[in-house]
């Protein structure tokens, strides 16, 4: 067995497993917390709320975190969904109605899942207490993602990833920048 088809069966069996054995209470609250999420909602009023009270540390985090948030969202929405176009989880491994409302999008990789944890992890390096808070609802929404049919745990992972190397992007872009700057104005 290659390792592509071992990780398409693990996807599988793990798919059907979170989606079946939430219980409808846990489910509500991880759909009320992915519904927050929707359209970066969620993050957009978190950066509101770190800004209001978290002083200039509360404004660098949120900045952070909503650049993070966009570069997260153009590559995973506007770049890999693109060139991936994998399917679904099928609705038969799904038991319940969540499945019905689903994007129509590509699989893989989490846009959702991407946009939380690059949101996350840019507000983490500002601002750490933030960002453990944020943390909470950033994994809610990978869980829900899987537990929901819209993707598959492979689909989750990889968005995390995304959602990390963006963060890291997105802190390291104004060092390099005056790196830049530096050399040229050497004569």
């Amino acid at each position: 067995m290659s390792v592509l088809t071992g990780v398409r069966e693990v996807d599988r069996v793990l798919t059907q497993r979170a989606a079946s054995r939430v219980p409808p209470g846990a489910a509500r609250v991880l759909s009320a917390v992915e519904e927050a999420a929707e359209g970066t909602k969620l993050w957009c009023g978190a950066a509101a709320v770190m800004v209001w009270r978290g002083g200039w540390r509360g404004r660098k985090a949120a900045a952070a975190g909503l650049a993070a948030l966009v570069v997260a969202q153009l590559a995973s929405n506007g770049l890999c969904k693109q060139l991936a176009e994998r399917p679904r989880p099928p609705e038969e491994l799904i038991p319940h109605d969540e499945v019905e409302d689903r994007p129509d999008s590509s699989s893989f990789p989490s846009g959702h899942t991407a946009a939380a944890v690059a949101f996350t992890a840019a507000v983490a390096a500002s601002w750490p207490v933030a960002g453990a808070v944020c943390a909470v609802p950033a994994a809610v929404v990978g869980v829900q993602r899987v537990q929901s049919g819209a993707h598959y745990p492979s689909d989750v992972a990889a968005g995390a990833v995304i959602g990390l190397v963006c963060a890291r992007l997105v802190r390291r872009t104004p060092r390099l920048l005056l790196r830049l700057g530096k050399r040229r104005l050497r004569p």
